[in-house]
Formats: C-alpha cells, structure tokens, sequence
C-alpha cells in the first residue's frame, strides 16, 4: 500500500515497528526518508498531458499486464513512462516486480518479524548500532535519503537476510538496494523484495560471492572494449596497464554512489523487472558521456584525472548531463547487448578466473581438489555405485572403475555444482521409458546431468544448465521458443572413450551466430541436446531409440560410433540443495 498523509499513517508506522511518520512527508516516500534533500515534483498538480506525450500508466495497468504474462509489455512501459521520484505509485509496483522472481513459496505473513526476534530476540528497533553481516562493504553502506531510524531499519534487513541466505559471502551491492528499496515501502515488504532479487534463478540481480562480484565487473569491462570502443581506448591511453582494470572494479559505485537520486530510482524502475542487465548499459552510456565531456570540458582534461579517474567518474555522475528519461533512452538503444550475448562473455570470464585459480594455487590444491573436495560424499559415490547401470559397464566389471568413471565426471562439472549432493531423479529400469514420466520426475531441477548407456555398452550424455520446463516457456511475443538452455550446457562420453564437449562459445569473443547456441530443445515427441547442421543427442518418446551426430554447438564428433543407437538405461541426476 502507499503511504498516505492522514489517517492511513498511523498503520502503516505500526508495521514499521513504532517508526514515526513526519508530518511533512512528500507523497509517495515511506515515514523513514528525510524527504528535504530530495528534488521533487507534486504528483497530483503535474501539468497535464499536452497530447504529445501519453498518460503515465497507472499500477493495475501494469499488474493486469504481468498477470497475462506480457512482460515484454511491462518492460516497454518501464522504460518510458517517468513517473515523478516521489509518485505512490512505486509503493506497490516495486514490490510486485520483486515478488515474481521469488522462487521459494510465499513467505507467510510474519515470517520477516519471526526472523527478527529470532536473531536479535526482540522485534524493537534497537537504539545501539548492530555489527553488519561479513559480506556487506563497509565503505559503500550507502543511506540516500534514509532518517537515522531508516538506517537502522537496513542495518537490521541485511543481518536477517544474511542469517536466512547463509550462502551469500559477498555482496557489497546488497545494502545499497536496501536502502533505495526503503524509501518508497515498509521494512516488512523490502526484505520480501530483497527475498526475490537474491533468490531469483532466471535473472541475475545481486552478486552473491566475491568471484560473482570479479566476474561481473571484467564482463563490463570486456563489453565496454566491444561496445564503447573509443572511450575505452581513450582512457585505456589515460590510464595504462592494471589501472584501467582498477576502474572498471568500481563500475556499479558509477551508478549506485554517483547519480543523481532521481537518476536511480527511474533506473530502478527496470531493474527489478529486468535484471543486472540494465545496470551494464547505463554503465555503457555513462562512459560515452564522460568521454564526450572529457574531449570538451577542461574540468576533465587528462592532467586533472588520469591519476584518480575513478573517483573523477562518480564526480561526473553525480553532475551528469542528461536526464534520467535520455540515459535510459540512450541506455536501451544500445544495439547488440543481448542477454545470449552478455551470457556468453560471462561464462568465459568465469571459466577462465577458475582455470587461474587452479594454476596459481600449486600442485597440492590441484591434487586436494580431485580427490576430496569437489566429490560426492562417500555415501553418495556408494549410493550413486549401487543404482547406477550407466556407470556399471558391463556386470563383471570391479566397482573401481565405476568409482573412477564418476570421479572423472565430477571433475568437469562447474565448481559451484560439486558443492552439492547427487540425487538420482530417473532411471529407465525403476520408472519406465516414457518421455511423460521423465518430464514428471526432472522438469523443475537446475541443472541435470543425463546420462545414456547404450545396448553397445557406450555411455554418453550432457550437462544440462536449464529446467526441462523451459520447453513451455514462452517469449515476449507469446510464443515457445524452439531452444532453451546456457552455454554452461556440456556434452560428454564416458565409455569407450572420456572427453568432454564444451560449448564452442566459450573459446572466443565473436558472435558464432544462432546455429551455435542451440542447447536444450524438447516437446512430448523427441528430446534434443546441441544443433547447427546435426543433433549432437536426440532420443523418442519412448525413450527406446536414439541418434548422434556432429553438432555446431558443441563441435563434438558423433558419440558412438554407428550414429544410430538403442538405450538401455537413462538416469538423470539432479543436486539436493540447489
């Protein structure tokens, strides 16, 4: 609900635990803003519409539009309509644009004050300053606009969050989006949207590890090198060697601690629909600009800031001389910055900051990570060796080599992935060969590892990075798209030979083209691994017949041999506590 100046704000502060609401609240801001810093506009009293521009769009607008599954809808509509800082209208819009990226069921109402007095023993806003979980940056606990009690308020939301969401070792973004969250809703209601952003599976939103946070800023600093070439050249010559990467470690502090306030909440508006993905291309626009000012404002000449052109770039933002309506024009007309795109160059980068880590960190890690720590438990290897009948090769074979066979795996397998449990999700011998069956028992798990023994005793499969479901997902224009899935998506072959078949975009920058993305395709007549002038695994209804070539995806040979094949097992794994 907004927040209203009458009697409507009592109720509201007794949500807030006891927070007082100010008497001279502008509309739209929750009681805990000190509304006197911030440039405004009166919501009710805009001039209006001339007919040259349309009417803003209104919440229930937008909320029937979501409901229907338009999303590329909401996502237009986001990105034009400038509603005022201070319009009500955020007080409800955020909080439903957060709330459908939540994955976990509905938090019951209470939940967030449960959590509160179990971890702090008491639902009163404590007077005393709380020490902050591990993985929030003490230099960047950025407040905006929030009273001494909002600041609170925050401090209190991340300690809960970091107490429910355990895995989050990093995240110097995370108070930040608190605080911008609290100004326009209740403490309940920021910590459900902050529940939604980290837990969301489909869209990236909050960097969670300090090798997410690594990974995410030298993706911007390789999609800058391709997309704005000529400011990163120019600064590139500015600032030589390891400097221009100490620049780009700071990206995200361009926007978050740089702009201008009513530059960021418009900037929010497409965020919590849309993802990280936003930040990137108004990280894009700000350095053209910078560059722009740079060529023809002697306040940004190369002597005034090649020798801190970080803190010079915040200084700029904070000034910036656009409008928040043309940076997000200029932002969104930014052509060839895909999601497929983005995702490619993110996955490299991960891939190769793993590969360095395991070259640096010396022969005894290398040995320690094969043998024990990136491995099933020892009851999972024992449960996996007495169900498998992929693994077993034929009926005489030592249980070593089935041993040997999952280690080597588990070693392909991406780090993160290992950290959890296998769970056999279905096999062939216990659930039958019925495509419906198999979609029943896997189509919710990310990701799953296939496997295929074959009548010839081959043994084959992928690792599949996306949910099966994806097979219904439609896209903007309300259809199902043919492929689905991510270049972490590999295929594999165990027996007779082991090798592994990564994805062909992984080995370069340049856009292979659609033919070589095509990784997971499925519908109740045949399921499909790898494309692009063959199928590298395709597999009936029944689950009986197969076939095998080479594919573009995956520039992978055929994985048996004859080309044709007949199943004898398949088993798909899933991970318990993903």
């Amino acid at each position: 609900m907004p927040y209203h100046r009458g009697g409507d704000a009592s109720s509201q502060a007794d949500k807030l635990s006891g927070i007082v609401e100010e008497s001279d609240l502008y509309e739209g801001f929750a009681p805990h803003v000190e509304t006197s810093g911030i440039k405004t506009l009166d919501f009710y009293n805009l001039p209006k519409p001339t007919g040259k521009e349309p009417a803003l769009r209104s919440y229930t607008e937008i909320q029937q539009l979501l409901q229907q599954g338009k999303k590329r809808d909401v996502k237009n509509i986001l990105r034009e309509n400038s509603w005022p800082i201070n319009s009500p209208i955020r007080s409800q819009l955020w909080p439903m644009l957060c709330g459908q990226h939540q994955t976990k069921e509905h938090m019951l109402d209470g939940f967030y004050w449960e959590m509160v007095h179990q971890v702090f023993g008491t639902t009163e806003l404590s007077e005393k300053p709380i020490m902050l979980p591990a993985f929030v940056d003490a230099t960047h606990c950025l407040p905006y606009h929030l009273t001494s009690t909002g600041r609170a308020v925050a401090d209190r939301i991340v300690n809960v969050l970091g107490y429910d969401c355990p895995d989050i070792t990093y995240s110097p973004v995370l108070y930040p989006i608190t605080s911008i969250l609290l100004h326009f809703m209740s403490e309940e209601e920021a910590y459900v949207c902050l529940a939604g952003l980290v837990g969301s599976k489909e869209k990236v939103f909050i960097n969670q590890t300090k090798l997410q946070h690594e990974v995410t800023w030298k993706t911007v600093m390789q999609i800058a090198k391709k997309h704005t070439k000529s400011a990163t050249s120019y600064f590139q010559r500015i600032c030589p060697g390891l400097k221009l990467e100490r620049v780009f470690m700071d990206w995200c502090w361009w926007i978050l601690a740089g702009l201008p306030f009513q530059h960021l909440v418009r900037i929010m508006d497409c965020y919590f629909h849309e993802g990280i993905k936003v930040l990137y291309r108004v990280a894009l626009v700000i350095l053209n600009l910078f560059h722009k000012e740079c060529q023809s404002n002697n306040e940004w000449s190369p002597d005034n800031i090649k020798n801190d052109i970080g803190n010079a770039l915040i200084k700029f933002c904070k000034k910036i001389p656009v409008s928040p309506a043309k940076l997000l024009h200029a932002a969104f007309s930014i052509r060839g910055l895909s999601t497929q795109y983005i995702s490619r160059i993110f996955i490299k980068t991960e891939m190769l900051l793993k590969s360095r880590s395991v070259l640096t960190s010396g022969s005894k890690q290398l040995i320690k990570s094969r043998s024990s720590d990136n491995l099933p438990t020892s009851q999972s290897q024992v449960n996996i060796q007495m169900m498998s009948h992929t693994l077993t090769i034929r009926e005489k074979l030592h249980s070593e080599s089935c041993r040997n066979l999952l280690f080597t795996l588990w070693s392909w397998l991406p780090v993160r992935i290992t950290m959890y449990q296998p769970v056999l999700l279905y096999t062939t011998e216990e659930h039958g060969c019925s495509l419906t069956t198999f979609y029943v028992r896997v189509e919710q798990h990310e990701p799953t590892l296939l496997m295929i023994k074959t009548c010839n005793n081959e043994v084959f499969g992928a690792y599949c990075s996306s949910r099966w479901f994806e097979r219904n997902v439609k896209d903007d224009k309300g259809q199902r798209q043919a492929y689905f899935g991510t270049g972490e998506t590999f295929l594999f072959s165990l027996y007779p030979e082991r090798a592994k078949y990564p994805w062909v975009g992984i080995e370069g920058d340049k856009d292979l083209g659609h033919s070589s993305e095509l990784f997971m395709a499925a519908d109740s007549k045949m399921i499909t691994i790898g494309g692009g002038e063959g199928q590298a695994i395709w597999m009936d209804e029944n689950i009986r017949f197969g076939k095998t070539d080479s594919c573009k995806t995956f520039n992978n040979p055929p994985l048996c041999p004859s080309g044709d094949f007949e199943i004898r097992v398949l088993e798909v794994y899933g991970f318990v506590g993903i």
